[in-house]
């Protein structure tokens, strides 16, 4: 039986934190957010890391991290770039940026054939997230459409210095996602925690609800049906130059078209991230913490 695969989002320009937030240490070594994650997937049972990066920053990137992983896990790394798109379309005049998280996914086909989780390079998602992600994939293994999300609770993933969008979940009563609507500038005010939804409404949302932190785990097949879709995403929006293709769309999609299942998977752990530059004091407190509790090891890698 095959161990599933780790897909990190390193491509992220961070422009709310002020830099490449997924280089920053925050470690009692210089340890990144995401040499947590890896550690953790490794503990957990993922055979390799591929990692999404840009083709400006790759050398600096992939020098830190076969330095920090050698040894520990295998790992690849491919980039996310503007000209990477089906066949048939090409970059429209203008366009500067690539075309969002669901685009990010898809260009790591060519390295991937197993189950493979998903996470975002520059948040901390905690032990039990892996090993409970880690364990559904590895029974996904020659399935077609059946994925899986970890969900944290909206209250365990605000950030006190600023707003934050979020993926708000519905789930059925038998556990499964039923879509995931994008909310933005939610923050609390007054316990009371408000997000502007799709519509642009001003809404509370429970501290209870299950979002979507960018913790996904999904089956090969994902592939050639978000290939599908973002051929459909670009025939309709190739025009508009800020157009972005996410996760939460082909998920939602492919929902619809009774095609997949996600599977939400409960975690104990608590989310947090580096959001913005302020958040860094706060995270490397928490991490701190951790390591002092036994968590982690330090040095992280040796």
């Amino acid at each position: 039986m095959n161990k599933p695969t780790l897909l990190i989002l390193a491509a992220g320009m961070g422009s709310r934190y002020g830099g490449l937030k997924q280089l920053d240490g925050v470690g009692p070594n210089g340890e990144t957010i995401m040499d947590y994650s890896v550690y953790d997937a490794a503990k957990a049972g993922f055979k390799k890391v591929v990692f999404v990066v840009r083709e400006f920053f790759r050398a600096d990137f992939e020098k830190r991290v076969r330095e920090r992983y050698a040894g520990n896990i295998e790992i690849e790394f491919i980039e996310q770039e503007l000209n990477r798109l089906p066949e048939g379309f090409s970059v429209p005049e203008g366009r500067e940026k690539p075309w969002g998280t669901g685009h990010a996914v898809l260009v790591a086909a060519s390295l991937i054939d197993t189950p493979f989780g998903v996470i975002n390079a520059d948040d901390y998602y905690g032990q039990t997230s892996f090993a409970v992600l880690a364990d559904y994939l590895t029974k996904s293994e020659g399935k077609k459409g059946d994925f899986s999300m970890v969900g944290f609770c909206t209250g365990n993933t605000l950030s006190e210095s600023g707003v934050v969008s979020r993926g708000v979940c519905l789930v059925n009563n038998t556990g499964y996602l039923t879509s995931v609507e994008e909310h933005h500038n939610i923050k609390n005010e007054n316990d009371i925690i408000w997000g502007d939804n799709s519509k642009g409404e001003r809404v509370i949302i429970d501290s209870n609800r299950p979002v979507s932190m960018n913790m996904w785990g999904f089956t090969p097949d994902l592939f050639k049906e978000g290939n599908n879709l973002f051929s459909e995403f670009l025939k309709e929006r190739e025009d508009d130059l800020k157009a972005e293709f996410y996760i939460p769309f082909i998920v939602n999609e492919l929902i619809k078209t009774n095609y997949a299942s996600c599977r939400v998977l409960s975690t104990p752990d608590k989310w947090f991230g580096v959001t913005y530059k302020e958040d860094r004091e706060a995270v490397a407190k928490k991490i701190s913490e951790l390591v002092s509790q036994g968590v982690y090891p330090t040095p992280l890698f040796v």
